[in-house]
C-alpha cells in the first residue's frame, strides 16, 4: 500500500513540532535525552552493520570476479593432430 494514501510520508514543520510535543508530554522532559541518545546509537548500530554487510558483498564480488565462471562446463582441449610417423 502506498505511505502517501494513508496520509503519511509529508511531514511538514507544524506536523513535527505537533508530534514533539505530544512525545514530550508522554515522555516527559527527563526522559528525552535519554530516548534521543538510545535513538542516536541505534542508528549508529545499524548503519555500522549496513557497512559491514556492503563490505562483505563487495569482497564477496571481488572474490567471485577473480574465479572461473563454473556455470559452464570446462571443455577439454582436443590435441593437435599428430603427423604420421615417418618410415
Amino acid at each position: 500500500m502506498h505511505t502517501l494514501a494513508l496520509g503519511f510520508g509529508n511531514f511538514g514543520g507544524p506536523d513535527l513540532i505537533i508530534i514533539l510535543v505530544i512525545v514530550l508530554v508522554l515522555f516527559g522532559a527527563k526522559k528525552l535525552p535519554e530516548l534521543a541518545r538510545g535513538l542516536g546509537q541505534s542508528m549508529n548500530e545499524f548503519r555500522k552493520a549496513r557497512e559491514e554487510l556492503e563490505r562483505e558483498v563487495h569482497s564477496a564480488s571481488n572474490d567471485l570476479k577473480g574465479q572461473p565462471r563454473t556455470d559452464r562446463p570446462v571443455q577439454p582441449a582436443i590435441p593437435a593432430p599428430q603427423p604420421p610417423p615417418a618410415e
